[in-house]
């Protein structure tokens, strides 16, 4: 996005936006405020598509996962036809929740309050003491309910609870280009979730962890224990002159609907990519016979831009993939103004051999993981900045304008991309302000 194209300027209670004064500011009330978040769950989580999970994660007719999203409890499952379905996971009589396990397969969902009991289709088949109901009881209008709407790309599951929502692949605009590269790395167009979840808290406010998802400025600095590892693994990224930034590897894009992306040129390597020292000689041939494959089925030019570079997609509001040396689901959810969930998952091919899996998962741990390189960096660093914002009444704005004063092409390490979710975030937000 070239600068004239950006929206006109104005200043809120949250936002300065003044492309000709090359300015761009956020209110730091924002990520400090509970009044805020509450308002976010409604005219943002209550109002968005947001993602569920991956359809690989149900196979068979029965199985399910149970997940929290918006605050809700949800089934997501098969049903006896084996279709993609979510229910709420919340028994129609007094709204216990119905399936109280994680993950399994069920031939029925049972409420252990009153003993009401729905089968794989979500039907209402069993009511303990039927008969003392009155005729006006319809069993049949009783099934568990489900979200207004459930969307599926390329077997990513969303639902959205406004029944007014735009199609899904309209709402993702842009970002199914960078989804359709993740696909591709399959022969079959068939990826699937590996068993296993990663699982954790952050103390702090939601948005940052969206900022930090995509914001490459902070390598150099957070993550300098990674870097030293990179060297003495044969990969080194000079340090930029104090004052100067790494030399740009990647461009940040803005993608419509508040989605954007950084999308860099490959420098630590994929189980697809180019070898590099970092996996080891013994990686080698594994490595160039998935890329063999990737220009068979692809073309040069497709495989080249399939596996030599990295993308840390954002899907407006809270889901990452991160297309790198792993593919990282990651979705996060407030419990408050300061407070988030994190939940993150690997994605590879089903096609993939023992030893590029092995090769994805160590990335997936040692790199993304809670316990890896780069995750503790940023969740001390996010902590870090949310004990800062207590200040937000004596320093209530946070500059935001790095890339501001170019025409054209935006670096990995500009701002346009956390711009453009900022400023979504104000559009979907602007009715709160108004009340």
């Amino acid at each position: 996005m070239s600068q004239e194209n950006l929206p006109e300027a104005f200043t809120s209670e949250f936002i300065i936006n003044n492309p000709a004064g090359q300015d761009f500011q956020v209110n730091r009330r924002a990520l400090a405020d509970p009044k805020v978040l509450e308002a976010e769950m409604r005219h943002i989580f209550d109002t968005c598509w947001i993602y569920v999970g991956h359809a690989s994660e149900v196979r068979e007719p029965g199985d399910f996962q149970t997940r929290s999203v918006c605050g809700r409890p949800l089934i997501l499952c098969r049903d006896s036809q084996n279709r993609l379905r979510v229910f709420l996971n919340a028994c129609r009589h007094r709204a216990a929740v119905v399936c109280r396990e994680r993950e399994g397969n069920a031939k029925s969902y049972f409420c252990f309050y009153h003993g009401w009991s729905y089968n794989r289709d979500g039907e209402l088949d069993g009511v303990p003491g039927r008969a003392s109901y009155p005729d006006s009881f319809d069993a049949t209008k009783l099934g568990l309910a489900e979200p207004p709407h459930v969307g599926v790309y390329k077997d990513f599951v969303f639902v959205s609870f406004n029944p007014q929502a735009q199609p899904l692949e309209d709402y993702l605009a842009g970002a199914k280009e960078y989804i359709d590269l993740i696909v591709e790395q399959s022969p079959s167009g068939r990826m699937e979730v590996i068993r296993g979840t990663q699982e954790y808290d952050i103390r702090a406010n939601w948005k940052l962890l969206v900022e930090n998802s995509f914001d490459d400025y902070h390598l150099m600095t957070t993550h300098s224990t990674w870097l030293n590892y990179m060297k003495r693994s044969g990969v080194e990224i000079k340090k930029p002159e104090r004052g100067h930034l790494m030399p740009a590897h990647g461009v940040g894009k803005a993608l419509g609907n508040g989605h954007a992306v950084i999308d860099n040129v490959n420098f630590r390597g994929r189980p697809v990519a180019k070898w590099i020292p970092l996996y080891g000689e013994e990686a080698k041939p594994e490595i160039e016979r998935i890329r063999a494959e990737l220009v068979d089925r692809l073309g040069e030019a497709r495989a080249t831009r399939v596996a030599d570079t990295n993308r840390n997609l954002v899907v407006f509001p809270n889901l990452v993939l991160n297309d790198g040396s792993s593919i990282t689901i990651r979705t996060f959810h407030p419990l408050a103004a300061d407070h988030m969930q994190v939940r993150a998952w690997a994605l590879g091919p089903v096609e993939e051999t023992p030893k590029a899996r092995a090769i994805r998962l160590d990335s997936f741990l040692t790199f993304y993981g809670p316990g890896g390189f780069a995750t503790p960096d940023d969740v001390e660093a996010l902590e870090s900045v949310q004990k800062g914002l207590a200040t937000f009444r004596e320093v209530p704005w946070s500059v935001m304008s790095r890339g501001m004063s170019k025409v054209g092409e935006q670096l990995n390490t500009d701002e346009l991309h956390l711009r453009a979710f900022w400023l979504r975030w104000h559009e979907l937000m602007a009715p709160t302000f108004e009340e």
